[in-house]
């Protein structure tokens, strides 16, 4: 079978694109476009270092003409990696995750190079702010994510908005079930890598506008902007599969946790107090409901 490999490579998310040995560009595809800004017919038959991409490190410095690794891979025919930032049509730079490798024929000849650049805007947005957040000291060393005085400015936050704007927000209380048995079996390095494992899960899955974190021991907090009622159940219904079907490693063995979870939408009667003991009573009750499960009320 035949595979038409520039119907995959079209549709992927990662900008790809083909040069011959002189490094001129012969395949461009969508996600390049996207990426750049420049459309496949004004790159093609043009060289990469010919005011396109124009790849520089971290120190603003230009890699095309020394230090550029799509001419180190066909140069030497090893693969490359690396986090460099190229420039966009519109004249900014973006930080992407570049892969090179040589391209070769059927008799193992050389025939030109391939990079695979991934957009890591979203990512070095985040790393800035996880390093803001451990100045202000708003971050749980452990998990990572917020801490309980990042959640009550967070929180408060939802109330002064509630109250200028009308927006609605929720909140959900998560817990994690039979949590002690990890640390009482497998040792307290299992339960926290049982407890990373819940917070890359739920860091990873919720939405970018709202706001998860630890709020205490075995306990998260989710604070869901500009919800009503069945919108917030599926959310939090969504999250508390999502951690089900993780799972960590720990000495050859695969541990499985699962969450309770109390849902409730803010009112403009709520107290953060109030607000917090009512989504706290709600996952109380998925609990004595027979745990992993969602509650809202």
């Amino acid at each position: 079978m035949e595979l038409d490999y520039k119907s995959l490579l079209a549709n992927i998310s990662d900008g790809v694109y083909f040069t011959d040995r002189n490094r001129i560009i012969i395949y461009w595809n969508k996600a390049a476009e996207q990426i750049t800004g420049y459309s496949a017919g004004e790159v093609l038959g043009h060289g990469c270092q010919d005011n396109v991409l124009i790849h520089v490190d971290d120190r603003g410095r230009s890699l095309c003409q020394s230090h550029c690794p799509m001419a180190h891979t066909i140069n030497d025919l090893k693969p490359r990696q690396s986090h460099v930032f190229l420039h966009h049509k519109l004249g900014h730079r973006i930080p992407v995750y570049i892969r090179t490798a040589p391209l070769v024929n059927e008799k193992g000849e050389l025939v030109g190079g391939a990079e695979f650049f991934t957009d890591e805007s979203a990512r070095e947005s985040m790393c800035q702010h996880i390093e803001e957040l451990q100045l202000l000291a708003l971050l749980d060393p452990l998990t990572e994510l917020p801490n309980r005085h990042h959640l009550e400015i967070e929180i408060d936050a939802r109330f002064h908005e509630m109250q200028r704007m009308g927006l609605s927000f929720g909140l959900l209380f998560m817990d994690i079930d039979h949590f002690k048995n990890f640390n009482d079996t497998y040792g307290h390095q299992a339960g926290d890598k049982v407890l990373q494992t819940v917070a890359r899960t739920l860091r990873a899955t919720t939405r970018p506008f709202d706001l998860v974190g630890r709020w205490g021991g075995e306990e998260f907090v989710g604070v869901i902007r500009n919800v009503q009622h069945d919108q917030l159940a599926e959310i939090g219904e969504r999250l508390r599969q999502l951690v089900g079907a993780s799972s960590v490693l720990h000495h050859q063995q695969r541990l499985r946790a699962t969450i309770s979870v109390g849902a409730t939408l803010a009112t403009e009667e709520d107290s953060m107090e109030v607000l917090i003991n009512r989504a706290d009573q709600l996952m109380y009750a998925s609990k004595q409901s027979g745990r992993n499960r969602l509650t809202i009320g």
